[in-house]
């Protein structure tokens, strides 16, 4: 499921150059994916500059214990990179949960040249959400920095010299509250009931209601591996263990019911 995602954010990252990012090769092109392992998870130790709050940040602090949006980005990209910050900003909303409460929103720059008031340019432009907008942590780092966090990550990008601008996945990654990667998630088709039940899914259930974990009995199967995703596994144990009970109850009240006479 994984592979197929990277395939695709792959297209939408070709999508995010103009056509002068032909000059990469195809070799350089095939590294812009996001291709996580399987226990692929943030390294919390990692201090950035948070250009929202003017301080240094670590990234367990940004992620403070909730599930997190990801989103790597370009602060001074003008394409794809603004739409994905409004439309994600969109679904966010939509999903009712409260930013800084339920979840956690982090913009990390992929480029290091970037500043903090790039980073706070592309906040006041594409993310026009009062109640969101300022409990957004947008974080800008050195090359060190970004470097290990996307190699953690298995988040492939490529500058191209020739343009000055970055060939990237067009993807967010949604993290648990330790920072594990929990989905991949396209920023460009995101919605609020779908983002709502990945985030109470990636909680393991410390967010949303009882509505939103019964839904995510359908939404939770992983047809791709054939297997529910351990919040879902543990919701149907429960419920298996609720049915035997009842049942062994049942039995039991029937057995010392009783019986009418002929």
């Amino acid at each position: 499921m994984r592979a197929a995602l990277a395939s695709v954010v792959l297209g939408l990252a070709i999508l995010r150059a103009d056509p002068a990012a032909a000059r990469l090769t195809q070799a350089e092109l095939a590294r812009v994916a996001v291709a996580p392992g399987p226990q692929a998870r943030v390294p919390l130790d990692l201090v950035f500059l948070d250009a929202t709050r003017g301080r240094s940040l670590r990234l367990v602090e940004a992620i403070g214990g909730r599930p997190t949006l990801l989103l790597p980005v370009d602060y001074t990209c003008g394409n794809v990179c603004d739409p994905m910050l409004s439309m994600s900003g969109d679904a966010l909303a939509a999903t009712g949960l409260a930013a800084g409460r339920d979840y956690s929103l982090v913009l990390v720059g992929l480029d290091p040249r970037d500043d903090a008031a790039a980073a706070r340019h592309m906040l006041d432009q594409d993310l026009n959400l009062p109640a969101i907008a300022g409990r957004v942590s947008a974080l800008v780092g050195d090359e060190a920095a970004v470097r290990r966090l996307t190699g953690a990550l298995g988040y492939g990008f490529v500058r191209d010299p020739g343009t000055d601008s970055i060939a990237h996945p067009a993807a967010a990654l949604l993290l648990t509250p330790e920072g594990r990667v929990a989905r991949i998630l396209s920023p460009l088709a995101l919605n609020g009931r779908d983002l709502r039940l990945a985030m109470v899914e990636a909680s393991e259930g410390r967010v949303g209601g009882l509505g939103d974990r019964l839904a995510l009995l359908c939404y939770g199967f992983d047809a791709a591996r054939g297997i529910y995703t351990p919040l879902i596994q543990r919701i149907l144990s429960v419920a298996a263990g609720a049915t035997v009970i009842a049942l062994a109850l049942l039995i039991l009240y029937l057995s010392r019911r009783p019986r009418l006479a002929p």
